[in-house]
């Protein structure tokens, strides 16, 4: 049989991305070997982490090759299987890359969460959600009454850290883009206070907002808005460094903090992370996950977009700030 897939044609270093980083091509797929299964892919899921992947400044995954297969998660169900780990209809995620199909010997997939929607695989009880808890609580390690400060906290894995820095007994204050993003923080999210960095001044609401500084700063941004955090921390404070969603955009590295020497003035620490050193935990840390969003204490927001054709461009709309919650892509039924 044949499938249609999306293959890297170009490295976009130093800039944003545009349509012709990426080929649509179809192939043949061979019959599924001894123990391997055939997958049709449902859903395709995006995170910022794709663009570097693409320029191969990620030393923390393999390289891509210009004809490489785009690399990115999904959800796949079980067409055809020969003797394969996954019983024929069963749902799974993992490391899909961009395609309509493909045979797999299902290594690296797991089982879709069967009291939550597929896509929660993709978000919540994903990578996004993974490292929103790991960064949070491995690194932050947030504290009854401290004031944890979100950056591109309308954003998947953001608005994920601030529901989760409520259930420590933290105060959460979110950093996001526009006034229907911080409404939603606020009535959905459930963040007791959001910024609209584009109308408001960012230092002067954190002075309104935390008198006595910061304690917990989580960043996805970088650049400016890390700056203007780092001015405003707590004496002990944890600074977190998940994502640089500024760099994306300007399609160069983001110059590094003025305002770091605060970390000696506060005696503070920052730390970057990659979620995949945890990656024993991540079984464990889902059925927690899940039973916080059975509990109603933590809500997850999916932006669905449509068709195959489409996916450069959902990629694309993380770096525009188009998509509303976790992006993902539905390719199929």
């Amino acid at each position: 049989m044949q499938t249609r897939q999306w293959l890297l044609a170009d490295h976009p270093r130093g800039r944003p991305l545009r349509d012709g980083d990426f080929t649509l091509v179809t192939r043949d797929l061979p019959e599924p070997g001894a123990g391997e299964m055939l997958l049709k892919v449902l859903w395709l899921g995006f995170d910022p982490a794709q663009k570097g992947w693409a320029e191969n400044v990620a030393d923390y995954v393999a390289p891509m090759a210009l004809g490489d297969v785009m690399r990115g998660s999904g959800i796949a169900r079980v067409e055809v299987s020969n003797g394969g780990r996954f019983p024929v209809g069963t749902l799974v995620a993992g490391l899909t890359g961009w395609t309509e199909w493909l045979v797999s010997d299902g290594a690296g997939f797991e089982v879709c969460h069967p009291g939550l929607p597929p896509t929660a695989m993709l978000s919540v009880l994903g990578t996004t959600g993974l490292t929103a808890w790991c960064g949070l609580f491995k690194l932050g390690e947030p504290r009854p009454g401290d004031t944890v400060l979100v950056s591109g906290a309308a954003g998947a894995t953001g608005s994920v850290v601030g529901q989760l820095a409520k259930v420590a007994g933290a105060r959460a204050v979110g950093i996001a883009g526009g006034a229907e993003k911080c409404r939603w923080l606020v009535e959905e999210a459930g963040y007791d206070a959001a910024i609209d960095y584009k109308a408001d001044n960012l230092r002067a609401r954190l002075k309104e907002l935390a008198p006595g500084g910061v304690d917990v700063v989580f960043d996805n941004v970088g650049g400016k808005i890390l700056n203007d955090m780092l001015a405003h921390i707590a004496t002990g404070a944890r600074v977190v460094i998940c994502g640089g969603i500024s760099r994306y955009e300007t399609g160069t590295m983001p110059a590094g903090p003025e305002n770091y020497f605060n970390l000696v003035f506060r005696r503070a620490t920052m730390r970057g992370f990659i979620v995949l050193d945890w990656a024993s935990e991540f079984p464990a840390l889902r059925k927690r996950l899940a039973g916080l969003v059975n509990d109603g204490r933590l809500k997850f927001r999916i932006d669905e977009q449509t068709g195959f054709e489409n996916t450069p461009r959902t990629l694309m709309r993380l770096f525009t700030g188009d998509n509303r919650g976790k992006q993902v892509l539905k390719i199929a039924d």
